[in-house]
């Protein structure tokens, strides 16, 4: 056998025998506590015969040595007593893979009184053991006991360096290090790089670990096998934290961040609580905190209506509202589950509270009058936040007699049905898609937007009308958000309408609180408008989500990427940009997130004409005249393109195929 072969034969040994260790201590990790416990006393309790033989023998020079029945003794009593005080410094409580400070200064502790004892029983005893044995047997046990600890720590460290998920730490100060002691704790990442911003920590080594600057993590990735980056900067602001967010994800590394800093102030979250970064991260907007005088203005200690209360913005008002401490919650909505989901949410949050809030959960349509009207009138109710509308463009494009019954004449409904009780504030939940509208579903909020400027204009009822407007909501049903995730999650691929479609975003809370706070500023028949930034382009914003999904987007460029952005065009009613004013002039409030935009609009009695011809050309199902009529008075709206109606559509084709009919049964009689 030439010595290759001998080579190949002895690392294959190696590592079979390296393969069974591991598996081996693989099993005994896994065993229960009290199991390893007993085991690591047992271990404990040999090494003390062992060591006391080995310090006698280095002491004679000699392990030519035949122990009588004192030394047994001797022996025997040493054993005893180290276990009683290995067990009562608590050595075996301590969890060996997190062993620290603490868990030496305990084995010094243990080692140092099993040494006395035995010093003490060697003279109890008459033992022929030389007085400088205690002194070597301190050595030898600390060496074992201690090291025995150490060689297990090690190996689990070692283990979990390979199976842990190798990770980088943004910000190497107090934060970046708690979160660096919380994952050491944990089992499922390793960090194994900090980076900073700071120059005067760039260079420098905490814990075994180097900080740099970002410029140089696209170098040390590879090298150190990083998968993950976690933002560990709770008060850095949203502007910065969206500039570092895009800049490593870039690098189509996955990012995590800790929670936001009130989250841990408040006991809310935890340091080591990671998280995904959300699409509020991205947007690089610093939230405004709400005014608590505009939100008790229409809502503390009064009896409030929510119409829609099951769907996304009419589920986080009800939150916000029932916060603000209303005597009654009503919550109107008609679909039986979302309104049991969101019933038993606010019971819950009303029994954490203790509050005194009653809550009635209404199921009906808003399009039915005398529901409605029964309902304002039996609860006596003083302010009504409209949210119920069809909001899907797609579908309500596919539908459109049911979007404008719903969207037009169920606002209409609750209009007249709030001024005939009384009701003190009506607001109208609205959208951007009403100016200069392409689709149905924002020419039908467009046209609701009227109605309550005409109510207000008719200055009739004692009612304040107000209507506010605010662009795509991050996370509500039906938005990108949520899609473009599953689509991510499923390997792609991510759907975009077109490469340079711009929307405004918003997160569901700010939403919320702006729309009860804008409630509160109106004198009646106002459109307020939210500051919703800048617009995003979708198209960034799906390779935004892919980068931070730890994915790459697969392209020409990139043809061995993991997701794929396909554009599939501008559907039926899309606009490619969206906007919040179409005309008239734009004024400051006291707040600076809302605007006041005053915008024209038919008087009363021309656009009572056109709905009673809306609500005609709904009976007769006839979409392709609904639209006609809608464009008439809304600016923007297109009448040309034909009506998507697949209700109508299917009607149409019925009508012509019995017509046909019709003609050739006709010169057969």
């Amino acid at each position: 056998m030439d010595m290759k072969q001998f080579g190949s034969r002895v690392r294959g040994s190696v590592r079979a025998v390296r393969e069974v260790a591991t598996v081996l201590m693989l099993r005994l990790v896994d065993l229960p506590h009290n199991t390893k416990q007993a085991m690591l006393l047992l271990l404990d309790l040999v090494f003390v015969p062992l060591t006391l033989f080995v310090a006698v023998s280095l002491r004679l020079g000699t392990t030519n040595i035949t122990p009588g029945p004192r030394e047994f003794l001797l022996c025997a009593l040493t054993v005893v007593a180290t276990a009683i005080i290995f067990l009562r410094l608590g050595l075996y409580r301590a969890i060996v893979r997190f062993m620290g400070h603490d868990a030496i200064v305990a084995i010094v502790k243990g080692v140092t009184l099993s040494a006395m004892m035995l010093a003490l029983f060697d003279f109890l005893t008459r033992a022929s053991v030389p007085r400088s044995v205690p002194m070597i047997y301190w050595s030898l046990l600390l060496v074992c006991v201690g090291g025995s600890r150490l060689m297990l720590r090690s190996w689990y460290r070692w283990r979990r360096q390979h199976d842990a998920c190798r990770v980088a730490i943004y910000g190497a100060g107090s934060a970046g290090r708690q979160l660096f002691t919380a994952l050491l704790h944990g089992e499922r990442f390793q960090p194994v790089l900090f980076i900073d911003d700071n120059p005067a920590l760039q260079g420098r080594v905490i814990n075994g670990v180097p900080v740099v600057g970002l410029e140089q993590l696209a170098r040390r990735r590879a090298r150190l096998g990083i998968r993950e980056v976690f933002l560990a900067m709770a008060s850095i602001g949203a502007g910065r934290r969206r500039e570092i967010t895009e800049a490593i994800s870039e690098l189509e590394l996955s990012v995590r961040t800790i929670p936001r800093l009130e989250d841990l102030v408040s006991g809310r979250a935890r340091i080591g609580e990671v998280q995904e970064v959300t699409l509020e991260d991205l947007l690089g907007r610093d939230p405004v905190p709400p005014r608590p005088d505009l939100l008790a203005v229409c809502i503390a200690g009064k009896r409030v209506l929510v119409t829609g209360a099951g769907g996304s913005i009419g589920a986080e008002l009800c939150r916000q509202i029932l916060a603000a401490d209303p005597e009654e919650l009503l919550l109107l909505d008609s679909s039986e589950f979302a309104l049991y989901a969101i019933e038993r949410e606010l019971l819950r949050r009303a029994e954490q509270r203790s509050s005194r809030t009653r809550i009635v959960a209404l199921l009906g349509s808003v399009r039915d009058e005398a529901l409605v009207r029964r309902i304002l009138d039996t609860f006596r109710v003083q302010t009504v936040y409209h949210a119920a509308a069809y909001k899907h463009v797609p579908l309500v494009e596919q539908n459109v007699v049911e979007g404008v019954r719903n969207n037009v004449f169920g606002t209409l409904v609750v209009a007249r049905a709030a001024a005939a009780a009384g009701v003190g504030s009506f607001v109208l939940v609205s959208t951007d898609k009403a100016v200069r509208p392409t689709s149905i579903m924002g020419a039908s909020k467009r046209i609701a937007e009227m109605i309550m400027q005409a109510f207000a204009a008719g200055g009739a009822a004692a009612t304040r009308y107000v209507i506010v407007r605010f662009g795509n909501v991050i996370g509500s049903s039906g938005s990108v958000v949520p899609l473009f995730r599953e689509q991510i999650a499923a390997g792609g691929p991510v759907t975009v309408t077109h490469p340079d479609a711009e929307r405004y975003f918003m997160t569901i809370p700010e939403a919320a609180q702006l729309v009860l706070q804008a409630s509160a500023m109106s004198s009646g028949g106002d459109v307020f408008v939210l500051d919703m930034g800048t617009r995003v382009r979708v198209h960034d914003l799906a390779r935004r989500m892919i980068h931070l999904a730890g994915k790459r987007v697969r392209d020409a460029v990139h043809p061995d990427g993991d997701v794929e952005i396909a554009f599939i065009g501008l559907r039926p009613g899309e606009k490619l940009r969206e906007e919040l004013l179409a005309e008239g002039t734009v004024h400051a409030t006291g707040h600076p997130m809302i605007l006041r935009a005053l915008e024209r609009s038919p008087p009363w009695e021309e656009l009572e004409a056109l709905l009673g011809e809306i609500e005609a050309a709904c009976v007769q199902h006839d979409g392709e005249r609904v639209r006609a009529l809608l464009a008439r008075v809304v600016h923007g709206l297109d009448a040309g393109y034909a009506c998507t109606d697949a209700l109508a559509g299917r009607q149409r084709e019925h009508d012509t195929h019995q017509r046909a009919q019709s003609q050739v049964a006709g010169p057969l009689h």
